[in-house]
């Protein structure tokens, strides 16, 4: 299990997943969680990635395999990114293709603004607005978290995060798999990643972006989401069949190849 200490205290567990041929050169893909998820949440996307790319699949600091941080940490977008980047010099990536869903993909945004030097083209996939509407949830989540776990806190909540025609095999697996992050990280993360702002992040964005989103999506409509897309320069936005927000999870298929089609066309040349 390859593992990165990236400060005194985390080591951050992460999988390299790499069927390229080995006489080609081949650019990197950084892979980037929603919360309560680890690496392993890209399972769906992994076989078609990871023929023409080096897939590099983090677990963020708190989840996953990774060390479990105290509810007490002090979270910030800055430390979470500062995490990737140490992982990537560790793996001599200098530039790679940026993909993140739900929070990944705010993670993603100001990543790509604050690092330009180390983005080649940033794919969001199910990811909220700038702003998040529901920031007054948040002392209500947090409570519900202490008081029930977190699993309770993701079947009650499934149903937006999956959609309407997920297969209920499929909804429980999530359920139980985000139901194992310890409670002292969500607890930590929800009261500040979870609810960041990065309205100034995504003016600075200036790498080659693909949005994905579903038609009815519960985080933002089409319109919604277009909005904050257009203002980076170079971007495009997907928008499939669907009730789910986390289109990441329930058409990864679909996700990963129009991602590569981006890649191909915005970020090989």
């Amino acid at each position: 299990m390859p593992r990165l200490r990236v400060s005194p205290d985390v080591e951050m567990h992460y999988r390299v997943d790499d069927f390229t041929d080995p006489w080609r050169p081949s650019a990197a893909i950084l892979l980037l969680h929603g919360n309560n998820e680890s690496g392993a949440a890209w399972y769906g996307w992994v076989p078609q990635l990871a023929r023409r790319y080096r897939v590099v699949r983090p677990d963020m600091r708190g989840f996953g395999a990774s060390t479990p941080m105290p509810p007490d940490f002090p979270w910030t977008l800055d430390v979470v990114i500062d995490d990737f980047v140490r992982l990537m010099d560790a793996l001599n990536i200098d530039r790679f293709h940026l993909v993140g869903a739900k929070i990944g993909g705010v993670i993603g945004r100001a990543f790509a603004a604050r690092r330009p030097d180390r983005v080649r083209t940033l794919t969001v996939a199910g990811s909220p607005p700038p702003v998040r509407a529901d920031r007054g949830t948040l002392s209500v989540r947090v409570k519900e978290i202490e008081e029930h776990g977190i699993e309770h806190w993701a079947r009650r909540s499934m149903a937006g995060r999956l959609g309407s025609t997920f297969p209920g095999a499929g909804v429980d697996w999530w359920i139980e798999y985000m139901g194992r992050t310890p409670v002292s990280t969500e607890i930590g993360f929800v009261g500040s990643i979870n609810f960041s702002d990065i309205t100034d992040d995504v003016a600075k964005i200036q790498c080659p972006m693909l949005v994905i989103t579903t038609r009815e999506s519960g985080l933002a409509s089409v319109g919604e989401t277009r909005a904050w897309q257009e203002q980076v320069p170079d971007s495009e936005l997907v928008v499939l069949p669907g009730d789910s927000f986390h289109v990441a999870a329930t058409d990864p298929d679909r996700c990963a190849q129009v991602t590569l089609e981006f890649i191909a066309r915005k970020g090989d040349a």
